[in-house]
């Protein structure tokens, strides 16, 4: 249904789109220049927001790229929040079916990897689980129990070798030729202050998702164990007491992850 109002919103990201009716200036009749100059300065907004979100994609994509797809994007994605930081969630979908950013395939899922970090940042807090919380329990025990993940994680699976190509895009990480162009899985979880984001070892991803929807220790790491026979499980525990269990549960908990 067509209101006033969202003719107005459409009109604001779309410099083709007439001027709502209604719409005065206090010194003319004839608006067009006030509100353009208005227009103007909400994709200025929304370009600046993306930016700031996903700064690693816009160095690989270049400046000019990135703010005409940023353009594009705000043009018809405009913010369902006034919480900005979070403007973009659908970016990454956006450049994946982007046509002219089909010659970087890995771009999107860098940004899917950025926006995944602003969220990281602004998860809930909770308290981790320690291996002295787990001390002198017994192996069959330890086996069908469930963990809550940290409501900060996320995991974000590609194809591309996107935590070596963030990091390097991103400063973490001299910029260097990559010779090995294996998919990389990437972890991202805020346990503490800041915002890690970690490359998953082989069946690692399988064994996290299976605790994150429920499922029991010792069958979280068969899955993976089937999935790759090198999976490390002391080296897979030691990550999750570090930082990504927060408690011992008997009911299934599942978060979102991709």
């Amino acid at each position: 249904m067509q209101t006033w109002e969202s003719d107005f919103a459409r009109a604001v990201r779309s410099p083709d789109w007439a001027v709502p009716h209604g719409v005065t200036s206090y010194n003319s009749d004839t608006p067009q220049q006030r509100f353009a100059i208005y227009r103007n300065n909400v994709m200025v907004g929304l370009v600046s927001a993306l930016e700031a979100r996903f700064p690693a994609t816009r160095k690989i994509a270049g400046e000019d790229f990135f703010k005409g797809a940023a353009k594009l994007f705000a043009a018809t994605q405009p913010p369902g929040s006034p919480l900005m930081m979070f403007y973009g969630d659908e970016f990454p979908a956006f450049l994946a079916d982007f046509e002219p950013a089909r010659e970087v395939p890995y771009l999107a899922d860098v940004a899917r990897l950025e926006a995944a970090r602003t969220r990281a940042c602004h998860a809930a807090d909770a308290k981790t689980l320690t291996p002295a919380a787990l001390s002198g329990g017994l192996p069959d025990a330890l086996a069908g129990m469930g963990f809550i993940l940290h409501p900060s994680v996320e995991i974000v699976a590609s194809d591309y070798p996107i935590v070596t190509i963030w990091a390097m895009n991103s400063g973490e990480i001299d910029l260097a030729p990559i010779t090995d162009w294996r998919g990389e899985d990437a972890l991202v979880s805020r346990p503490g202050f800041d915002v890690a984001v970690r490359r998953l070892p082989p069946g690692a991803k399988t064994f996290l998702q299976g605790l994150g929807t429920g499922t029991a220790l010792g069958s979280a790491a068969q899955a993976a164990f089937a999935e790759n026979p090198g999976f490390d499980l002391v080296a897979n525990l030691a990550a999750l007491f570090a930082s990504l269990a927060i408690e011992i549960t008997n009911e299934p908990f599942k978060v979102p992850l991709p």
